[in-house]
């Protein structure tokens, strides 16, 4: 059987592992892992939403600190990433249709994977574009899930010398044009190693090099930067989980944690959202880059003792 996960010396893969491919409702197939936890008491399964060109191997780290804690996890990589089947012709350009394949996507994970194989309860701990998934499906997974934990969360952009507003006049623009394909936003992945005083997402030399290292050794992982497409869908999503009507339906307690110095996702529109949120909640982690889950052990630490408060697991298996 060829092998399904990637695991290297300083990125091992963790023990109880159990991986394959999903099939989604459009027959994509989508590879997903479930590791069951090592610590007692067993308190539930924590499935993780991965970020925008991010892979299960990128998470073992966390999924190995989540096992002594007794919980469980199960992961997928999103369609057009990862592991997963790509949608378009050139399987480096970030793509998707619509955010709602994602939210598709993760329905699918939960009937076929997570509940008949998973012990409950069930959390979600989700970063930057997943996170914004976990928001769209919300509304629907308040029967499923208790708690909802999301990192970095993709509100708006940092950075922008325009408005959310123009970014998707302009991607509505292009892709009325045929140029829905194209880069925008971004290029092409770079061939060799990247500098680590030009990234950022994270201020940890250590993780940085262990997670370029993931697609060093195996660049079809890996993606460059998003397609036209995929940034109006974003942006679409954005529209959607930020509208007072939308938001008045979410229901699950969710912890929303930014990160201070982020130049990837704005962190003001975090904590407003948080603040606007009825189930909301918030924590901003000073100094700390985009990739929280990835930050340096002063940072992570801190991310690591809000989610033990936030997710306490009083049902005790």
């Amino acid at each position: 059987m060829p092998e399904i996960l990637f695991g290297t010396a300083d990125n091992e893969i963790p023990p109880r592992a159990r991986a394959g491919y999903l099939k989604a409702r459009d027959g994509r197939r989508l590879r997903y892992a479930v590791f069951a936890a090592g610590g007692r008491p067993r308190k539930g399964t924590v499935v993780i939403l991965q970020g925008r060109n991010e892979s299960i191997e990128k998470y073992f780290e966390t999924i190995g600190d989540l096992s002594v804690q007794g919980l469980g996890t199960a992961i997928m990589d999103w369609r057009g990433q990862g592991g997963s089947d790509r949608l378009i012709r050139d399987p480096e350009r970030g793509y998707v249709d619509s955010f709602r394949d994602y939210v598709g996507d993760l329905d699918r994970f939960f009937e076929e994977i997570v509940l008949p194989d998973c012990p409950g309860p069930f959390y979600i701990l989700a970063h930057s574009t997943g996170a914004l998934v976990a928001l769209m499906a919300a509304p629907d997974l308040v029967n499923r899930v208790r708690r909802m934990v999301l990192t970095s969360p993709l509100l708006s952009l940092e950075g922008l010398p325009v408005s959310m507003l123009t970014v998707q006049r302009l991607a509505t623009f292009l892709y009325s044009i045929g140029l829905g394909s194209m880069y925008l936003g971004g290029g092409p992945r770079s061939a060799g190693k990247t500098a680590f005083a030009t990234n950022t997402l994270t201020s940890d030399f250590r993780r940085y090099t262990r997670n370029t290292g993931i697609y060093l050794r195996h660049p079809e992982l890996g993606l460059g930067g998003p397609t036209v497409t995929w940034i109006l869908a974003a942006c679409r999503a954005i529209a959607r989980v930020t509208d007072p009507d939308f938001m008045a339906r979410i229901q699950i307690p969710t912890l929303l944690i930014a990160a201070g110095a982020d130049e990837v996702v704005s962190t003001p529109a975090i904590e407003e959202y948080a603040m606007a949120l009825k189930s909301g909640s918030l924590l901003t982690i000073d100094g700390a880059r985009h990739e929280l889950l990835q930050e340096a052990d002063v940072y992570r630490e801190q991310f690591l003792a809000a989610f033990d408060a936030f997710v306490p697991g009083t049902d005790v298996l």
